[in-house]
């Protein structure tokens, strides 16, 4: 017996590596030390920072793996895993400085995996991030033959004076939504069953358009990194941040705001995207569980000043992003609810 015949190609794990080198190494920014292969990645702070916060995050695709391996999308899901990851830590203000992935599979599939590190580096270059290490392992017996699974580490920067925290967030605040690009990557284990129950297959179109349904869902997470990156440039003065992720608004919209407020939002204020009236007919799906599952349309929210609402919907559509005014903060009542507005 040896390695090999035990379903471990060691040999085929270093070519891998190569195959991706050029890729990752491309990610690096000017603060990486020393290039891929180490035991560990190495980087500098960025200089400037006075009292340098580091803000840790970490996250996966779940089943929507299931969804994307089966019709081959494996550069789509490492932009998600970089996505989850990074808008989670760029709540706090912070600038992603690296990234790290785990991936582990039964069976080494070069072709699929070199797509996944692709999909992870070009996420990491759009949020201006490092992609400094990862891991790939190969466990037979443990993972089916070519299927895998996805975990992924980030570090950002922030310093200390420029914390955004919610601290400083009052009554009468703006909440300001920020479009996603459709159900990111969170609710899957639901919409896998939708799509078994209405024998959906790979042509089948979202009704009253050309677009298939498993593109539309498997559209990468949206980043947000770039965006945030230019309102703090703008002087925005940015009070809180949330990212809408699982749970939808009523689980992450109240956690970027101090105690003794709350969220009043106005479900009128926006259309909800076609893909998630379908999934809701096709599943039968109850109105309040469709907002604590799906992000509904909206990826990212902002609290700002009522009085620079309307600059940061202008500055958000100038980075290419669709925004809207969706609520206020107010006053929460002793024993009110968090967020207020919503059909639950």
């Amino acid at each position: 017996m040896d390695y090999r015949t035990a379903g471990v190609d060691v040999v085929a794990g270093r070519a891998f590596v190569e195959r991706i080198r050029t890729g990752v190494e491309a990610t690096h920014r000017p603060e990486v030390v020393g290039g891929l292969g180490g035991f560990g990645g190495l980087t500098r702070l960025p200089a400037g920072l006075r009292r340098p916060l580091l803000v840790a995050g970490t996250d996966g695709v779940g089943t929507k793996l299931e969804l994307a391996q089966a019709h081959g999308r494996h550069h789509d899901v490492g932009i998600d895993l970089v996505a989850m990851c990074v808008n989670d830590v760029i709540t706090s203000g912070a600038e992603p400085l690296l990234f790290l992935d785990y991936m582990a599979t039964g069976k080494l599939s070069p072709d699929a995996m070199v797509a996944v590190v692709e999909g992870i580096a070009d996420g990491c270059r759009q949020c201006g991030c490092s992609l400094l290490g990862g891991e790939t392992a190969e466990m037979p017996g443990f993972y089916s033959p070519g299927r895998y699974d996805l975990a992924g580490f980030c570090v950002a920067v922030v310093d200390e004076e420029a914390l955004i925290d919610g601290r400083h967030v009052a009554p009468g605040d703006a909440i300001v939504a920020v479009a996603s690009s459709g159900v990111h990557s969170n609710g899957f284990s639901l919409v896998r069953r939708i799509l078994e129950a209405n024998s959906v297959s790979e042509t089948t179109t979202l009704p009253g358009t050309s677009l298939r349904l498993i593109d539309a869902l498997l559209t990468p997470t949206r980043l947000y990194a770039r965006l945030v990156r230019d309102l703090l440039a703008a002087d925005l003065n940015l009070a809180a941040m949330a990212h809408i992720t699982g749970g939808g608004l009523p689980e992450n919209l109240p956690r970027c705001l101090p105690p003794g407020t709350r969220a009043v939002v106005d479900p009128g204020s926006w259309e909800r995207p076609d893909l998630f009236s379908w999934l809701q007919q096709a599943g039968e799906v109850p109105e309040a569980d469709l907002w604590n599952t799906f992000n509904l349309g909206v990826g990212f929210c902002l609290v700002v000043p009522q009085e620079q609402t309307e600059r940061a919907i202008a500055l958000c559509r100038q980075a290419g992003h669709e925004a809207w005014p969706m609520g206020r903060v107010e006053t929460r009542p002793e024993g009110g609810e968090a967020l207020v507005g919503l059909p639950l």
